[in-house]
């Protein structure tokens, strides 16, 4: 009884845990768009996606029934993750205008799948029992899970430079947040290790992101409100100067000459 309970809860919490995530890969959707209509992928940061679609694809792994039996939503989830990183960095790839950082990019998406590729062949080939290649593939989830989470601080080193979290958008924050607490508790149900560490220590840095959100976002408002009054103001500047300068190009008037 307690048993069925437990994995009904485990369930509910899994299936919960899978929403959030999705929603937690979706929420750079408003910096694509933003991309997309400017044509640039300004200031942004490649390296939080690139770190998602490797965690993503190991998880699968994981996740596999001749690996880690009965994750389901954990295979779920991060297929579907896998599918939405691919997108948003042939989109990043496409709007780069540095050729340096789009064949950066181009390289660690392909050596990442590369790497993936070797660790499922290693793993079904060499590993004979599921607790061994969960042990082996949990591991190295856990560091690239930790990944995941922590790609963000080179976009937090930026915000507290500037003294503005407009590079760091607060829903991605907010979501890995909420996705660190709802996968943490899931690891509970019963205790699974390589997904409770990871997830723990997710759970921190995002909350650091949260908390450095609401530090600087009043600055943010005030560096955007001064830029955009810059932009009017340079736009005004040159249709003054043609009228200051055709103010003085019209024909001199003698003295006393009639008007």
């Amino acid at each position: 009884m307690v048993a069925h309970l437990v994995n009904t809860i485990r369930n509910v919490v899994g299936v919960t845990g899978n929403v959030i995530a999705l929603f937690l890969f979706l929420s750079p959707l408003p910096t694509f768009i933003r991309i997309w209509k400017k044509g640039s992928v300004e200031q942004f940061s490649p390296v939080p996606y690139l770190a998602t679609l490797i965690n993503c694809m190991v998880w699968v792994i994981y996740g596999l029934p001749m690996v880690h039996p009965n994750s389901t939503l954990v295979v779920t989830i991060n297929g579907a993750g896998t599918a939405i990183e691919v997108v948003f960095l042939t989109l990043f790839v496409v709007f780069c205008h540095d050729k340096k950082k789009r064949l950066m990019v181009v390289l660690i998406a392909m050596v990442e799948i590369i790497l993936m590729a070797a660790l499922g062949a290693f793993v079904l080939t060499i590993a004979h029992t599921t607790q061994r290649r969960s042990m082996v593939v949990g591991i190295i989830a856990i560091s690239f899970n930790i990944m995941m989470y922590a790609a963000p601080l080179s976009v937090m080193k930026l915000v507290i430079t500037t003294k503005s979290v407009e590079y760091m958008p607060f829903s991605l924050s907010l979501a890995s947040f909420l996705n660190g607490v709802a996968w943490t508790i899931y690891a509970f149900l019963p205790f699974d290790p390589f997904i409770a560490v990871p997830n723990g220590v997710g759970t921190m840095f995002s909350l650091a992101q949260l908390l450095l959100y609401g530090t600087y976002y009043k600055s943010t408002k005030r560096i955007i409100a001064a830029r955009e009054e810059a932009k009017i103001e340079m736009q005004l500047s040159p249709s003054s100067s043609v009228a200051v300068s055709n103010g003085g190009v019209g024909p001199k008037k003698g003295v006393g000459a009639a008007p």
